[in-house]
């Protein structure tokens, strides 16, 4: 069991992680601004996009799957810091 780590959308679960872990009946929920941050559940494993930094998570095994929820936290605080960095950084300044 394990936690593995995509860095892009292009990039993916091997054919045998998806055999093995990612069937059956499925859960999805979305987070984050736009819902762009997703978490799909199976009974035995747990994949997480983010489709702001496009890096996907695939947690498996029952331990691991547990550490999924906290991921979701931290990912949307993230972003919302970010966002949040963005908007309130910049301010014009004035002409002299």
């Amino acid at each position: 069991m394990g936690i593995f780590r995509f860095e892009n959308k292009y990039a993916a679960p091997t054919k045998e992680q998806r055999e093995r872990y990612m069937k059956g009946e499925r859960e999805e929920h979305h987070f984050g601004p736009d819902g762009q941050i997703v978490l799909i559940l199976w009974p035995e494993a747990a994949y997480l996009k983010d489709d702001i930094d496009n890096v996907r998570i695939l947690f498996t095994g029952f331990n691991d799957k547990q550490k999924v929820q906290d991921e979701v936290r931290r990912l949307v605080e993230y972003h919302q810091q970010k966002e949040d960095d963005r908007s309130g950084s910049f301010s014009p300044g004035s002409e002299t």
